[in-house]
């Protein structure tokens, strides 16, 4: 039995969700949409989809599951728009990285069909690959990562396990996660650093001395500023700001704290301390990276063989009875 899946969004998470589903073509037909034709097209042809369809509403109407790939700043209106033609019981997996308000707007739009959250982590060989969009696509993009899975509140046991099972066939670890905690994760790790990006792009371009500056900047200065540059599009790098504000306002505030002790170490003359500060710094830099390589979590349950047969029944069998339950 084939299971469709509709992807929504073909850039580099989309697309690569596509390619690393191609692995499993026999069970599951792969249908994939994107605003631009061109991008269809050109993923198309790099074997992210097994068909095209334009047409958002015919898309997704006879998905069973739909990742929905778009920017934040698209996600809404997206999920409103696609919500009349889902089928009863359709699952929605939603990348987009505030979790909380997305669950809230989804419990709205959605009616007897089932929407968990997504928040995917990359391969960690492909960390300081900068690559974005659709040409950095690659079937490999979430192999030894983890993906947080954040379940609606009312959402059935058999979709949940649904979308566990989907993030395995990406190669991924699932991890089931509270709303608030993943966008607590996501303000630290995926936020913070954009903003820092763009504070320390504020505080050095065109002001006094860049002229001169700008001719040497080099490495260091590249790097630091990249998190800007390879993430969220500004729109929705702001709508996210704003749907996850405390825990971004917290996430600054300890940065601040961070900065104001090592400026006032600095002022003091206090050797000692900005050195300590530095070396607990690369440490922990060194620690943090060597544990994404290994990826060993701890008792994580990693490479599970996936049963794709069962995976197409849940839609079939377990859904079905999870709604007769509930009746």
């Amino acid at each position: 039995m084939t299971t469709q899946i509709t992807i929504i969004g073909l850039g580099q998470i989309g697309a690569s969700m596509g390619l690393a589903l191609a692995a499993h073509k026999g069970n599951i037909l792969r249908v994939g949409h994107d605003l631009k034709r061109e991008v269809e097209r050109e993923a198309l042809q790099k074997g992210a989809a097994d068909k095209m369809e334009h047409n958002l509403p015919a898309a997704v109407r006879d998905a069973k599951l739909v990742a929905l790939c778009v920017p934040a700043s698209q996600a809404l209106e997206t999920l409103e728009f696609i919500a009349p033609d889902l089928q009863e019981g359709a699952v929605v997996l939603d990348v987009s990285p505030v979790k909380a308000a997305m669950q809230k707007w989804a419990a709205e739009a959605l009616s007897g069909r089932y929407y968990l959250g997504l928040t995917p982590s990359l391969n960690p060989e492909l960390l300081h690959e900068f690559g974005l969009g659709l040409t950095s696509a690659r079937a490999d993009l979430f192999l030894k990562g983890i993906f947080l899975v954040t379940p609606a509140r009312g959402v059935p046991e058999a979709a949940v396990a649904l979308a566990m099972d989907f993030v395995r066939l990406l190669g991924a670890e699932p991890v089931l996660a509270d709303p608030l905690e993943a966008d607590g994760l996501s303000a630290t790790v995926h936020l913070l650093p954009q903003l820092l990006s763009a504070s320390l792009l504020n505080a050095t371009i065109d002001q006094p001395g860049w002229a001169d500056a700008r001719k040497v900047a080099g490495r260091a200065y590249a790097v630091a500023t990249s998190g800007l540059a390879y993430h969220d599009e500004i729109n929705s790098l702001k709508t996210s700001v704003f749907q996850n504000r405390s825990a971004v306002v917290h996430a600054l505030d300890v940065t601040l704290a961070a900065l104001r002790g090592l400026r006032d170490d600095i002022e003091n003359e206090n050797h000692e301390g900005v050195e300590a500060r530095l070396d607990a710094a690369v440490r922990g830099r060194q620690r943090w990276l060597g544990e994404r390589l290994a990826a060993d979590w701890g008792g994580a349950e990693r490479n599970q063989k996936i049963d794709i047969p069962s995976f197409s029944e849940r839609f079939f069998g377990g859904l079905a009875m999870g709604r007769k339950r509930g009746k």
